[in-house]
């Protein structure tokens, strides 16, 4: 019986959408030699992050085995599988491999973080792979909403296992690579021991449409529009954006574009010539003397974002352009749950200013980067995988795929983050569990997300915040009265009087009937003064603020 196994351990994309994190392990138990697939970020909301930059995830446990890392691997350029690669580089320190379009976008994040470009491997397609360690992985092209997705092909001593990725099986995506059943009929003949496989779409029952289906949709949509026309979708969606600029062009419009996320992909597809007949643009500046009817411009903001073009031009003017009645913004893009508060603001926004706003509801102008619930089962059929693990996708997405795959007589393996399986031999096991959870970019700083930064951000944003100084002379005697600074609270309440009023009046005369031994002792005043606070707060304005105490002594 061996004494080495191969691992498959989630630390992030499991369980939920987005901070896509995979690792795969091959040795004696403890000892595995790793590979990493992805490194992903998840954005944060003012409701449960508030003031957090980016949501990575918690990468503890392979800092602990960095030495035994081989190689990171990335499938694709999206924000949740490609964010968190120049975050997390020091604590790593592995070689990143990615093919063309995905390393551009790379190395421009490492370049940001002043790592230099050997940092980042340039991989081609399959059949190109690369010997990790224990591990030989290729990147085998798949259709998803930007160019040059890839599932990996990853051959271990114990079988061929099959990392798809994100993906959709488009066989007309407009820009990067068809989806190949021979090809991948071919790679999956010998045999798969696992496929880990995209989630995200599986309650959709119908077949998955192709990019190109909303192309004509678009084109009659503009060709239609009486005044200026502007568009948004995923700036990663370098098939849609250019689907967007042919319609255009078509109605005889100069393309625009704004918004600095949009430009970069469009240079990096342009660089690595993913893209050669991108339609010619004109600047913001140069389109101010263009007349409005034969202006299309394509920013930014599908997700209600508050920075992006299509927010700034929803609150007024953005690069000296603005929005006038009659004008139509589409929204080619679908809304992300959880960011339909933002989108919404935006329609409304532009409906004050008399735009017409048209969004995907009829479905005519946005086709999904993810394979529907036919094409899942389209793919596991192709492959015939002995084991199917669902990924990318929320708990209740993972625990349905499971269902589809047994019910179509395979071995399915529900996995969340933190749940190390064990492929090795004919039947897969749970081997252990491992803690996993999230960390912060608060500014330019990471923290934990057990730290207690973003739940005292929480409290003070929820219930205020009271400052109380008191200065005590060398004799342990109050010198005066405490003061109290309010933030975020009512300036009165039910008294009628300024609640900064109340507040130190009643903090004076428990002052005034402190015994000594209180007096002496800094921690017992600031308790006092503390409880103070927050019941007369309570009686005042219904709320028990924070509180913070700060006691100087005179020496």
């Amino acid at each position: 019986m061996s004494t080495e196994r191969l691992i498959y351990l989630p630390l992030g994309g499991a369980g939920e959408i987005g901070m896509n994190a995979y690792v795969y392990g091959y040795g004696a138990p403890g000892k595995e030699r790793l590979i990493v697939v992805d490194l992903g970020v998840a954005f944060p909301d003012m409701d449960g992050t508030p003031g957090v930059d980016l949501i990575l995830p918690d990468i503890t446990w392979l800092k602990e085995r960095r030495d035994q890392i081989e190689a990171v691997f990335i499938t694709h350029a999206h924000e949740d599988h490609i964010g968190a690669v120049a975050h997390t580089y020091e604590d790593l320190r592995a070689p990143i491999h990615a093919r063309a379009f995905t390393a551009n976008i790379a190395r421009r994040k490492m370049e940001e973080h002043g790592y230099g470009e050997d940092t980042v491997q340039t991989v081609s397609a399959w059949p190109q792979t690369i010997k990790a360690g224990p591990f030989t992985v290729g990147f085998l092209p798949i259709s998803h909403s930007i160019p040059e997705s890839s599932s990996l092909v990853i051959d271990t001593p114990d079988g061929r296992v099959i990392h798809s990725g994100d993906f959709k099986l488009d066989e007309t995506p407009l820009v990067g690579e068809p989806f190949d059943a021979d090809l991948w009929a071919e790679v999956s003949k010998g045999g798969v021991k696992a496929l880990i496989c995209d989630s995200t779409n599986v309650f959709s029952q119908h077949e998955g449409r192709s990019e190109a289906s909303v192309g004509p949709e678009i084109t009659k949509l503009v060709q239609e529009a009486e005044g200026m026309v502007v568009a948004t979708t995923f700036a990663s969606n370098v098939a849609r954006v250019k689907t967007l600029a042919d319609a255009g062009v078509r109605a005889g419009r100069s393309i625009v574009l704004m918004g600095r996320a949009m430009r970069r992909m469009i240079e990096a597809s342009i660089e690595t010539g993913v893209l050669n007949d991108f339609p010619s643009v004109v600047s913001p500046e140069d389109a101010r003397s263009i007349p409005r009817e034969n202006l299309m411009l394509l920013v930014t903001g599908s997700q209600g974002e508050r920075r992006a073009a299509s927010a700034q031009l929803a609150r007024g003017k953005y690069q000296g352009m603005e929005m006038k009645e009659g004008d139509l913004f589409l929204f080619s893009s679908k809304t992300i749950p959880g960011n339909e508060k933002g989108v919404i603001r935006i329609i409304n926004a532009f409906s004050e200013q008399g735009v017409d706003v048209v969004d995907d509801s009829s479905g005519l102008y946005h086709v999904s980067g993810h394979a529907n619930r036919p094409d899942l089962e389209k793919l596991s059929s192709i492959v015939k995988p002995q084991v199917l693990i669902p990924m990318h996708g929320e708990h209740r997405h993972l625990r349905e795929h499971v269902k589809l795959a047994e019910r179509n007589g395979m071995t399915g393996v529900l996995a969340v983050n933190g749940m190390m399986v064990d492929l090795s031999g004919n039947q897969p096991t749970i081997a252990e569990y491992i803690e996993t959870g999230r960390t912060y970019l608060d500014g330019s700083v990471q923290i934990g997300a057990m730290d207690g930064v973003v739940r005292d951000r929480i409290r003070v944003a929820l219930n205020g915040h009271v400052v109380v100084t008191l200065i005590v002379d060398e004799e342990d005697e109050p010198l005066g009265d405490p003061w109290c600074e309010l933030k975020g609270v009512p300036e009165t309440g039910r008294s009628r009087a300024a609640l900064v009023d109340v507040l130190e009046a009643d903090l004076g005369q428990w002052l005034g009937r402190a015994d000594p031994k209180t007096l002496r002792d800094d921690e017992k005043l600031q308790e006092g003064l503390r409880r103070i606070v927050r019941q007369t707060s309570m009686d005042e304005i219904g709320k028990k603020p924070e509180v913070t105490v700060v006691v100087s002594r005179l020496s």
